[in-house]
């Protein structure tokens, strides 16, 4: 598994990035981890309605091939994509989102929090807020997008959207549960969890 730390990146550069990357995977290709920041963005997915868009305002709009409704991303949200082979893999999409929702509830669990899946309702919650955002594509077989964690990014935009197309979706952050952790350490332990739920 090949990890990239890439910093504060373009969305629509790295989704084409993902993209390219994605079609030129074949059955020897290694995984790969992309963690990243976005500047401000709303995202909507292949499902996503315009109308979940409220007030877009100076923010841009990007609409993009992963499932889902509307997301925002931007600067103190960690993002990793998750670029995977797979084929070598004894399990289907399904338990992959399984897996990456485990992985994000055992690192607040690092925390003392009580993170916790929602039925339908792909992500992580702690206490009916979300924190985590999960969206995928599946394509040459092997995936892109991935997953989003409130660290301490402005939660104001969630207000412009439905977040993940539900009107009264409540929306929370790592900072505001009292995490303190740089973005850096946060990610490295999201990361060795992921490692452990993937490979289980």
């Amino acid at each position: 598994m090949h990890i990239k730390h890439l910093g504060l990146v373009d969305y629509l550069t790295t989704y084409e990035a993902m993209r390219t990357h994605n079609r030129a995977m074949t059955i020897d290709s290694d995984d790969e981890v992309w963690l990243l920041e976005h500047p401000s963005v709303f995202t909507l997915g292949l499902a996503g309605k315009p109308e979940h868009i409220l007030a877009a305002g100076d923010i841009p709009t990007v609409k993009i091939d992963r499932g889902g409704q509307v997301t925002y991303h931007g600067p103190g949200q960690l993002v990793v994509y998750l670029l995977l082979n797979m084929r070598r893999r004894r399990y289907g999409v399904k338990s992959l989102v399984n897996r990456i929702e485990q992985s994000v509830i055992d690192l607040l669990g690092e925390y003392s929090i009580v993170g916790a899946r929602r039925e339908a309702m792909p992500g992580v919650y702690v206490e009916n807020a979300k924190i985590a955002a999960i969206g995928l594509r599946v394509t040459n077989h092997a995936t892109y997008h991935g997953l989003a964690l409130n660290v301490d990014v402005e939660l104001a935009p969630f207000q412009r959207i439905n977040p993940c197309g539900y009107a009264d979706l409540v929306v929370t952050r790592l900072h505001d549960l009292g995490v303190t952790d740089k973005m850096s350490v946060i990610a490295e332990k999201c990361l060795t969890h992921l490692k452990r739920n993937l490979d289980d």
